[in-house]
């Protein structure tokens, strides 16, 4: 996969996930743009010095005046929206509050990006891949955590109602639809999990990079199911 001279956006980049991504695509050749929310996540991210990244203090992303600065100027490829946040809950114990934190960090952020990335693309083709999850490929698996089920679910909609909305522009939407993936933060929550059934980070990773790339001409609408083992 070639990526050189291409710019992408990464949302998450500096999570677990992102990080791998934007891996990945530096070695490919890509300029990567990469957004954070608190100065923490900059400091500790490990591409933070590489030439071709360009971290970028975007606050919220659920926001549209913050969206509409991150990707301005951008002669935009490809965007790829990792960002989001989990909170496990069942529906009684879950309050609006809690059910619109999970709908703007997973939806709402997801929504905008691919809007402001078409808009960047400015009809010369490109790459949209979203971040869903398993529990919007089986909902019955996002019992107790229903609200975090049902952003995701709608990331999954949108990336195939998209797909046909944007295909004649020559912009391919997919998702990928993870498991839960080996980081260092599930191993410490999940300690006595099999971690070896888990997808690794850089597996999901591959499967994105792919579907963001100028090698994939004729994938689209789908929602990619990246489960590893279990």
């Amino acid at each position: 996969m070639v990526y050189a001279g291409k710019h992408v956006v990464v949302t998450g980049g500096t999570g677990a996930l992102g990080a791998a991504v934007v891996g990945g695509l530096l070695k490919a050749g890509a300029t990567c743009i990469v957004p954070f929310r608190r100065d923490s996540e900059a400091q500790r991210f490990e591409h933070r010095d590489h030439a071709r990244v360009k971290l970028v203090a975007a606050g919220d992303l659920a926001d549209e005046a913050a969206i509409a600065r991150l990707y301005d100027g951008t002669p935009l490829w490809a965007s790829i929206h990792i960002a989001g946040g989990f909170a496990p809950g069942k529906v009684a114990d879950t309050g609006k509050v809690a059910l619109m934190a999970q709908i703007d960090g997973n939806l709402v952020s997801c929504f905008l990006c691919c809007r402001a990335a078409i808009k960047a693309m400015a009809g010369n083709g490109g790459r949209i891949v979203n971040v869903a999850a398993r529990p919007a490929l089986e909902p019955r698996t996002g019992a107790g955590m229903t609200a975090y089920t049902i952003a995701k679910s709608g990331v999954a909609t949108l990336t195939v109602a998209l797909a046909e909305e944007v295909a004649k522009d020559g912009i391919l939407v997919n998702a990928v639809a993870p498991s839960i993936m080996d980081t260092p933060a599930n191993r410490k929550a999940m300690p006595k999990a099999d971690f070896d059934k888990w997808p690794k980070v850089e597996e999901v990773a591959a499967t994105i990079l792919f579907l963001a790339s100028p090698d994939n001409t004729v994938t689209r609408g789908a929602v990619v199911p990246v489960y590893g083992k279990a």
